[in-house]
């Protein structure tokens, strides 16, 4: 792969790590926290945002919502993982070959690695540096949920603070998101951007393909191919 800027966005729910067990005991205690009763249903979270999956919640729930409800459950949903770092490292795993793709990508001259993702900053945050990953990652360029932003305007956000960070330029050219939905390819292209999908998550490598993702890798496990996936995408 040859010398260029290239800044790689990974996101880390079902494309890095599975922490699905944990995220559901953090949303019943911060809605119980938040509503005063139990979570009865949990809508699906794919490809979405942390406010997405709160508002749908609420509305799964029969909670007929207020604008106090989104700043006081993203506190809640804070407290509640940072109160579960010893389950995050019992029972979350990083999935088959992420952590060779982000260091071998570590090795690339002229890339930077950062996260997108629709956790809010701490969440993420927590999730990458529990399960060993966060010492290749530049955490302060990404993209994260904070109650505003699509992901694709958090992806055009990452490489604005990915370039100030590194005093380089990032064009949407030269930016690949790695990421496991629909949701997410579509995300990619709004912003300009090329995307590696992996089946990691629920969605399958055709229905990856169908959503219009460059590259679709079943699996993170070849490291070869995450490489030279992302070369090729960035060629200029």
């Amino acid at each position: 792969m040859s010398t260029l800027n290239r800044l790689v966005l990974w996101n880390i729910d079902n494309t890095l790590v599975d922490v699905g067990r944990i995220t559901r005991d953090a949303y019943a205690e911060a809605f119980q926290r938040t509503i005063g009763r139990p979570l009865v249903r949990l809508p699906p979270t794919p490809g979405r945002t942390e406010s997405e999956i709160i508002f749908e919640t609420l509305a799964f729930n029969d909670v007929v919502t207020t604008d106090d409800h989104l700043p006081a459950f993203f506190d809640a949903l804070a407290e509640a993982f940072a109160s579960r770092r010893a389950d995050l490292r019992k029972h979350g795993r990083v999935l088959a070959g992420a952590g060779e793709a982000v260091e071998a990508l570590a090795h690339v001259p002229g890339v930077v690695q950062s996260v997108l993702t629709g956790s809010i900053q701490p969440n993420a945050m927590l999730k990458v540096t529990e399960l060993g990953l966060a010492g290749r990652l530049d955490l302060d360029a990404g993209g994260y949920e904070n109650g505003v932003y699509s992901k694709a305007a958090l992806l055009e956000l990452a490489r604005s603070r990915a370039g100030e960070r590194r005093g380089a330029a990032y064009p949407d050219s030269a930016t690949v998101y790695i990421a496991d939905s629909p949701r997410d390819v579509q995300a990619a292209h709004i912003a300009g951007s090329p995307i590696i999908a992996v089946a990691t998550g629920s969605a399958t490598e055709a229905e990856l393909r169908a959503a219009g993702a460059e590259t679709v890798l079943a699996t993170l496990a070849d490291t070869d191919a995450v490489v030279t996936a992302v070369a090729d995408l960035t060629r200029l």
